[in-house]
């Protein structure tokens, strides 16, 4: 018997994953799959490539368009995100989804030469998501569980947006990976 939480997600990165990722030539889905597919490269566990697949399905179960960014809308799909997965899976998928944005404030906060490498629609959602972190929100970050989890994925994030890059499908990631990550179904 096939799990319906398994085919509810394949249905939106089929579905609504054909949208646009942003200014990108790659698609919603595309952007997933190869978040995920860098995840499996560099030997992640299962639930960091879950969440890798899973983390922009906030913009997935939202209704504010394709593009909220570029009307100026945080869309806070990583909190999205994370409300919708949290019934299904523990804290190990769900907070890297909902840190990732924040993960990507941190590096802006830390590393001298991450902004100047985030492509421009990261650039212009970073604007309406906070700017860079303080000293002090940094650190309030690199205290949280899971913030380690959040900066690979954020890494993961941020590579996987390449026109024609040739990914396994979504049925792999879902199977392999997010299928055992899934908390039991009530009986």
């Amino acid at each position: 018997m096939t799990d319906p939480r398994i085919d509810t997600l394949a249905d939106l990165l089929s579905g609504k994953g054909d949208r646009q990722y942003g200014l990108h030539d790659v698609t919603q889905r595309q952007h997933a799959l190869q978040s995920a597919w860098l995840a499996e490269q560099q030997g992640c566990d299962a639930s960091l490539i879950a969440a890798a697949l899973l983390h922009d399905i906030g913009h997935m179960v939202h209704d504010l368009g394709e593009n909220p960014a570029a009307a100026g809308i945080d869309d806070v799909h990583e909190e999205a995100g994370q409300r919708f997965l949290a019934p299904w899976f523990g804290p190990e998928v769900t907070e890297p989804v909902r840190l990732h944005v924040a993960a990507k404030r941190y590096l802006c906060g830390t590393e001298p030469d991450y902004f100047g490498r985030l492509s421009a629609d990261s650039v212009l959602s970073l604007t309406l998501q906070g700017g860079a972190m303080s000293e002090t929100e940094a650190a309030a970050f690199r205290a949280a569980p899971h913030a380690e989890a959040a900066v690979q994925l954020r890494r993961f994030d941020d590579m996987a947006k390449v026109k024609g890059l040739q990914t396994p499908p979504a049925e792999h990631f879902l199977r392999r990976y997010v299928a055992p990550c899934l908390r039991p179904l009530a009986p």
